[in-house]
């Protein structure tokens, strides 16, 4: 019974940090040799970690993607949910596969999604936080938008015959006082209904996560909707899609937004979660994240009922880990939303900001009810390794790897490092400032190395026997620490870059 569930929320300690700053020699490797390895690496199209050949191009299969706003690790309850049932999300873990070591490219939507999106970093984009007024976007050396040009998996599967819609919050350009931004279809999508945060003087502004209203491409279509009723419009949209296109391969984005606070859920829904929760913020966040759930479920049986299951590759994840606003705090509050056995939330490069709820599902290639707790992925994969399930070839290079043969089911060991970037340029930092991290990371196997552009406050993690980042073992490990470290460095250098030019900025 709901009514019975008294949660108290408890959190993991806070953890202590050893934060040093050893003399650095290319002990390990010659920096040359590791430089030449990066470049490679990173600058190239290939097939690094990829299983081998998974037969399945031929299928074309139809392929959705459940990317949800601000969720974290362990909101799921099939990721650890402590207080809650996830019912529909759980049917799809029951059904698929779990990857326990998935990562977006940042703890922040904009940049998170950019990097989905393209398949490359997002700082290739210069859209390293949140897009925002034109003035803030130009304080914090970014575009507007993402550069239309900018590759696109939507782009390549319309190509190859797909039909392609993306309903949901967008937020890749759009919004505050910017009016003019290119709306989903120049980006490959046939259909689209999105949350802009408004579209300048055409759409009342809302802030993120509390829009209003939406606007419906093509159409010209106001829908003056309240926050709960967002994702159960964005399933009737997506359900009619997939009806109209059952005969043909279609590619579906579906990207909600109800757990990004503030949360304001209905009347009805809130009053089912009331006295669940000793910490105030949890009821609403319940009652959100209770109602995304179902509706993911009303999805899932639309899928089924029209007998697509069996040929419909389904992903969902998250764009970065929850809330940390200071609000929750000064209230004596905890913020609501879970991170399991990983620290740090959204805004941070420790885990709990990065490291997602993953889950993929396709009846009859993957084997139902596994867990793969050995391979590294990331979102910038996304794209490769899609395309590579439905037989199309990126027609630019990718950061992403081809991780197809995870996904179906062989475990892969990453031989390609992910990098991170947050808040060099500026964004919004953690409310907790122990969660605020270091704004250079990257993981390695089972090492996660944190620092500072200057190669100060090095941090370095062993995620096998620490995944709550509780103890730094940097000055235990200095070969470790002296191998990574240049990469980082060489990888940062790299992106960097793009900041020094004018490519992709779209107002000044």
């Amino acid at each position: 019974m709901i009514g019975a569930i008294q949660y108290e929320p408890t959190r993991p300690p806070t953890p202590s940090r050893m934060t040093i700053q050893p003399m650095l020699t290319f002990r390990s490797k010659p920096a040359t040799c590791l430089l030449a390895t990066f470049i490679l690496l990173t600058c190239c199209p290939s097939s690094r970690g990829q299983q081998p050949a998974i037969e399945t191009n031929h299928l074309r299969p139809n392929v959705v993607v459940l990317f949800i706003d601000d969720m974290g690790y362990a909101d799921p309850s099939c990721f650890g949910n402590p207080a809650m049932k996830t019912p529909n999300i759980d049917r799809l873990a029951n059904e698929g596969i779990r990857l326990t070591n998935f990562y977006v490219n940042s703890p922040i939507c904009s940049a998170s999604r950019v990097a989905l999106t393209t398949g490359q970093y997002q700082q290739r984009h210069r859209i390293h936080s949140y897009l925002a007024t034109r003035e803030s976007n130009r304080d914090r050396q970014m575009p507007d938008w993402l550069d239309p040009s900018a590759p696109t998996l939507a782009k390549l599967l319309k190509r190859a015959g797909y039909r392609t819609a993306h309903f949901g919050k967008w937020h890749m350009g759009g919004g505050r006082d910017v009016g003019d931004a290119p709306l989903p279809q120049e980006y490959g999508f046939d259909e689209s209904l999105v949350s802009f945060e408004g579209l300048g003087d055409r759409i009342l502004w809302q802030k993120t996560g509390n829009q209003e209203q939406s606007w419906e491409h093509g159409r010209g279509e106001i829908l003056d909707l309240p926050k709960h009723k967002t994702t159960e419009t964005y399933v009737d949209r997506s359900i009619d899609f997939i009806t109209r296109n059952h005969d043909q391969p279609f590619y579906l984005r579906v990207f909600p937004n109800d757990v990004h606070d503030g949360h304001a859920p209905s009347d009805e829904q809130h009053q089912k979660w009331v006295g669940t929760s000793k910490n105030p913020p949890d009821i609403e966040f319940f009652a959100v994240l209770d109602e995304m759930d179902r509706q993911i479920g009303r999805l899932l049986t639309a899928i089924d009922d029209l007998q697509l299951a069996d040929d419909t590759l389904i992903l969902f994840t998250s764009d970065n880990g929850p809330t940390d606003w200071p609000r929750y705090y000064k209230k004596g509050f905890d913020p609501p939303g879970f991170t399991g056995p990983l620290f740090g939330r959204k805004w941070s490069l420790y885990e709990g900001g990065i490291r997602m709820p993953f889950i993929a599902r396709w009846p009859g290639k993957i084997a139902p009810a596994t867990t793969d707790d050995r391979t590294v992925m990331a979102a910038i994969d996304v794209l490769p390794t899609i395309a590579s399930i439905c037989g199309v070839e990126p027609t630019e290079p990718t950061d992403g790897i081809d991780m197809s043969g995870a996904l179906l089911g062989m475990p892969t060991d990453r031989d390609a490092p992910i990098f991170w970037e947050y808040g060099v340029h500026g964004s919004i930092q953690p409310g907790n400032p122990d969660h605020i991290s270091p704004p250079l990371a990257m993981r390695d196997g089972r090492w996660k190395l944190l620092m500072h552009p200057d190669g100060t406050s090095l941090q370095l993690f062993d995620l096998k026997n620490d995944i709550g980042e509780q103890a730094s073992v940097a000055q235990s490990h200095p070969t470790i620490v002296n191998a990574m470290k240049p990469q980082l460095e060489a990888w940062w250098k790299q992106m960097s870059a793009y900041y020094d030019t004018p490519k992709g900025r779209s107002a000044e």
